[in-house]
Order: structure tokens, then C-alpha cells, then sequence
């Protein structure tokens, strides 16, 4: 009459007697246990020896004497199934962090790029004729070796946490005031956009440990942190901005003369900040910037 067979029907009349109407509700089908789980002992093991020796799943079912494929499911629980998700130094999991609204806090740091010869550097023309064209770009100075010296340049970048809007200058040195001059024109940049600075995240350089950024900070009512020394890692998103920065504007394609080169970055950090998809935001850093009246107090 109900079509259900006689073991559920003698399973819920017992049911009914020894609980009442409350033993009719749904119950979850798990079972109570498992006989083929996996050993705690066995699962510890295979963590340890994916932290500390980074084996894959066949490694360590050779290695413990069980299938690849029951490795695979321990890493799969664990979230050790992928190495990326490993921190390369200490072998823990990444913990992964983002701010809760722009400006919250941004990243600041400094990288270096070597200037272009007249004629193109060795990067697309090779190192005979990048050192050739050295020497035919007037104009530049000469080391002690006589030789000519096209200079660095100095990319002092910043990066807010929460959106990855970037802002670059080009400036021929990384000494404190010309950080703090960088510090004050993104701050006004990023105020123009509607964003207010609230921290500011550096690594351990000499001119982020100098009293004018300090001070500058305090005038600022920026809140400065400063990562652990040797944890770049700590600074990732700025890091990998100047990968992005390096592929997309600076070795992106042939140029000229670094006059050129110079001349295309702006362009490509309006690029980068409108039309740009960015993987980890799944859209433009602009599109990030919402702060509206009120939004974020």
C-alpha cells in the first residue's frame, strides 16, 4: 500500500514505539562508521611527508605501501592535493588574505629595471649588438672599466590590497624622499578615486625605516607595518604585480629607445587598472573601487 518493503516498515513501527511521533522525522543516512577509512596514523604520515619532502601521490603510496589513489583522497581532504597551496619555505598551508574594502591597505615597494640603449638592449637584439648600441648612445657615463653605463630604473609601485588598482612611478632613486614623495601623490591619487589610505604594508628597505617615512606616515594618519625580514611572500601581491609589470610593459615588446619604453607605461597601468581581468578578483581592479559616501566607515 505504500510500496515500501518490510524491513522499513518494521524499522519505523519500531520507531514509532520507542520514540513516539518524534522518532518519524528524517534521519541522516550516514553511517555510524567506516571500516575502510583511513588510519589517523597512516593520514598523518601522509602529511608529513607531503609537507617536508613535497612527494607526489605515488611517492608516498610507494613509500607507505598503499594505493596512489587513497593518497590522492587523504590530499584531497587535507587540501594538500596541489602544491601551489604549500608555502615553498616552511612547507604550511598558505593562508591567503584580502582586505575588506579599498584602502584598508596598500603595498609599496620598489623595483628595478635596466635603462634601453638607443638601438634596443640585449634582450631582443642579442648581447653583441646590446653591447654595441651601448656604445654608440650618447650621452651616457662611464664606469671604471670605461665602459658605458646605461643606469637603473627606479619603479616605486603601490598596490591596494582589496582592488590591486596600481599606481607606478619612474624615479631615479629608492633613497626615503622620493619614497615619501611617492607615498604622498599615490595617497592624493587614490583620494581622487575615493579611496582612503588607512595602512600601508612595506618590506624592510632602508628608506621605509627612515624617520621621514615616519613621520610622513604620522602626518599622513596612515598606520606603516613592515614584513618580516626574508618573508617576501608576506608582500605577494606587490611581488606579483612587478612580474605582471615586467611581462606586460617592460620586456613586453622591442623598443627603441627607453625614452619609448617610458613613454608606453602609463598606458599600460590605465590598461591594467580598466580593462585588465584580473584572475584573483575575477574582473578589473577598478571595478573594485566602490567606495561610495558612507560605504566603508
Amino acid at each position: 500500500m505504500f510500496l515500501v518493503s518490510t524491513v522499513t516498515a518494521r524499522k519505523w513501527a519500531a520507531r514509532f514505539r520507542d520514540e513516539g511521533p518524534a522518532g518519524m522525522a528524517d534521519r541522516s543516512s550516514r553511517p555510524r562508521s567506516c571500516r575502510h577509512q583511513t588510519p589517523p596514523e597512516v593520514v598523518r604520515q601522509i602529511v608529513r611527508l607531503r609537507w617536508r619532502h613535497r612527494f607526489g601521490p605515488v611517492q608516498i603510496g610507494g613509500q607507505l605501501g598503499i594505493p596512489a589513489s587513497t593518497v590522492h583522497a587523504v590530499l584531497v581532504r587535507c587540501r594538500l592535493n596541489r602544491l601551489s597551496h604549500i608555502d615553498r619555505v616552511t612547507g604550511e598551508p598558505i593562508r591567503r588574505y584580502e582586505h575588506p574594502h579599498p584602502g584598508s591597505m596598500i603595498h609599496v615597494d620598489v623595483t628595478k629595471f635596466g635603462n634601453i640603449p638607443d638601438g634596443g638592449g640585449h634582450r631582443f637584439v642579442g648581447r653583441q649588438q646590446g653591447a654595441a648600441n651601448k656604445w654608440a648612445t650618447t650621452g651616457l657615463p662611464r664606469g671604471k672599466d670605461y665602459k658605458p653605463r646605461t643606469g637603473t630604473a627606479f619603479l616605486h609601485t603601490v598596490i591596494d590590497d582589496h582592488s590591486r588598482v596600481a599606481y607606478v612611478e619612474i624615479c631615479a632613486d629608492e633613497k626615503a624622499d622620493t619614497a615619501v614623495g611617492v607615498l604622498r601623490r599615490a595617497v592624493a591619487w587614490f583620494a581622487d578615486h575615493g579611496v582612503t589610505v588607512e595602512r600601508v604594508l612595506s618590506d624592510n628597505g632602508s628608506c621605509y625605516r627612515s624617520f621621514a617615512w615616519r613621520d610622513a606616515c604620522d602626518e599622513l594618519s596612515i598606520k606603516h607595518k613592515r614584513t618580516r625580514p626574508y618573508r617576501p611572500q608576506t608582500n605577494g601581491k606587490i611581488e606579483r604585480f612587478h612580474r605582471t609589470l615586467a611581462d606586460g610593459w617592460a620586456y613586453a615588446r622591442f623598443y627603441d629607445t627607453d625614452t619609448q619604453r617610458r613613454a608606453a607605461l602609463p598606458g599600460w597601468i590605465h590598461f591594467y587598472n580598466h580593462h585588465r581581468i584580473h584572475s584573483a578578483i575575477s574582473g578589473t581592479p577598478i571595478s573594485r573601487l566602490n567606495n561610495l559616501p558612507g560605504h566603508h566607515i
